[in-house]
């Protein structure tokens, strides 16, 4: 090739690569990397972010966000959502049907708990074993609870999640630090974060979000479960993760019968169980207990 033809072709073949070098990044940035822009921020907030087909690789799972959990406790008692399972009214009367407590005692038959003030109460027996269960079972839920603690007995309770793991009430009000004995623990696995605990006399309000353990065709559990707990406004377990009890109050080690062996098989086959309410020597009032079971529960 004559030798000004050379030149010419370099010089072209220059200029292209210039241009291509300018036009890439703009074509890199023109590129979509969500979803249409939201109409408003509530919904950015919620609506989960992928790459678009073209940019995602064949092993890529969208990404998804769950909202967080942020139950709302400024104000008691608190409604009962669309969904929900109600156990106990937000204030039942002794005598109205429609708001009998949907609980059994630990034979499977009606409770001896009073309804007084619009609550119920805990019938104290000498043994510390007249613990109540909800008739509805679940597997992963949001649980919801409003208690008030008496000096009598330092206010002690709890609500056992499937009977085996407890989320403390105690009158803990002022104890620093707290430990995991006082209220907001989860019982002999994490003390609470902070020390949220109202003066006895006063309503408080627990909410739980609870992810069930999943457990072998052998009842051994095979992956962990998880809680994360609100006390008061403030968060005091935070996706605390356990696997099989290590309270030695559980209900399933006290005055077990026939019954409460059918509930505990059940649940090691299934996943599903009930929430007891706890008799631990102290007249603990209790008020709008709801839960709200997730995903296939």
């Amino acid at each position: 090739m004559p030798t000004g033809n050379v030149a010419r072709h370099c010089f072209s073949y220059g200029i292209c690569l210039v241009m291509l070098s300018l036009f890439l990044p703009l074509t890199r940035n023109a590129l979509p990397l969500a979803a249409a822009e939201p109409a408003n921020d509530d919904e950015a907030a919620v609506r989960p972010v992928t790459l678009p087909a073209a940019l995602a690789g064949p092993d890529t799972v969208p990404a998804t966000t769950e909202p967080p959990f942020l139950p709302v406790q400024n104000r008691l008692p608190v409604a009962a959502p669309p969904g929900a399972i109600v156990l106990l009214s937000a204030r039942p009367q002794a005598g109205a049907d429609s708001e009998l407590p949907q609980f059994v005692n630990m034979s499977g038959g009606p409770i001896d708990w009073p309804v007084r003030e619009g609550s119920i109460q805990v019938q104290v027996t000498p043994g510390h074993a007249n613990h109540i269960l909800s008739t509805a079972v679940f597997r992963d839920a949001d649980i919801h609870a409003e208690f008030m603690t008496t000096p009598q007995g330092q206010g002690n309770s709890g609500l056992y999640l499937h009977g085996h793991y407890e989320l403390q009430i105690y009158d803990s009000f002022g104890v620093n630090p707290p430990t995991e004995q006082d209220e907001g623990s989860l019982y002999r696995f994490g003390k609470p974060l902070v020390n949220a605990a109202r003066p006895t006399g006063q309503w408080q309000v627990y909410d739980i979000r609870f992810r069930a353990p999943r457990r072998d065709a052998k009842g051994h559990v095979e992956k962990v479960g998880s809680i994360t707990a609100w006390l008061n406004g403030q968060k005091v377990q935070d996706n605390i993760e356990f696997q099989e009890p290590r309270s030695p109050y559980i209900p399933f080690k006290h005055g077990v019968n026939d019954y409460l062996r059918g509930i505990e098989k059940r649940l090691k086959e299934t996943g599903f169980g009930p929430l007891f309410l706890q008799d631990h020597g102290s007249p603990v009032r209790f008020r709008n207990i709801w839960i709200v079971p997730r995903t296939d529960s």
